[in-house]
């Protein structure tokens, strides 16, 4: 399989999904938009939200390399669509990092990231038991425990961002002897 990143109008992927399936209904591709549940505290009430894991970008799933040239021009001609990554003019297949950090949330974690399970070692480290940061430790950069969250760090396309993942902190009672 080969994946592919679309960057489209940031907050508008979800509708950019509707909008080419409505008009394209016979490509049936696969289109993934990870997302991920956060808690947002609004007012003093805690608000139950979701965000995009990788704002403005649409990923495609492809069984062939020479597929993205028979459907490039559906992609480009739907609203809301800038750009192929890494260029219109040169369209290229996710690869290594990139490959592996969108199919960490593709696959593994699926359409929706919610809380992991978390705890501290002996150390002050964190360990997750479950959940979408399993496998994601070495990107933490900060953990803040009292909203709950972790912030880890993500590359794409040799760009940088950061984003906050749910984390629920069990008590030091769960941790192993």
């Amino acid at each position: 399989m080969n994946y592919y990143a679309i960057q489209v109008k940031t907050r508008g992927e979800e509708r950019y999904i509707r909008l080419f399936r409505a008009l394209y209904p016979r490509i049936t591709l696969p289109l993934y938009f990870p997302q991920r549940k956060i808690d947002i505290r609004q007012k003093g009430a805690l608000v139950h939200s979701t965000a995009p894991v990788f704002p403005g970008y649409v990923f495609i799933e492809l069984d062939r390399e020479d597929d993205i040239q028979r459907y490039h021009w559906f992609f480009r001609k739907t609203d809301g669509f800038y750009r192929f990554l890494k260029s219109n003019q040169n369209i290229c297949a996710l690869r290594n990092d990139d490959l592996e950090i969108v199919l960490h949330f593709v696959k593994r974690v699926g359409p929706v990231a919610g809380k992991s399970m978390v705890y501290f070692d002996e150390n002050s480290r964190i360990v997750v038991i479950e959940g979408p940061l399993m496998g994601l430790e070495g990107k933490i950069i900060k953990v803040d425990k009292r909203k709950g969250r972790a912030k880890i760090k993500l590359d794409l396309y040799n760009d940088s961002f950061s984003i906050d993942l749910a984390i629920e902190i069990l008590g030091t009672a769960l941790l192993p002897k």
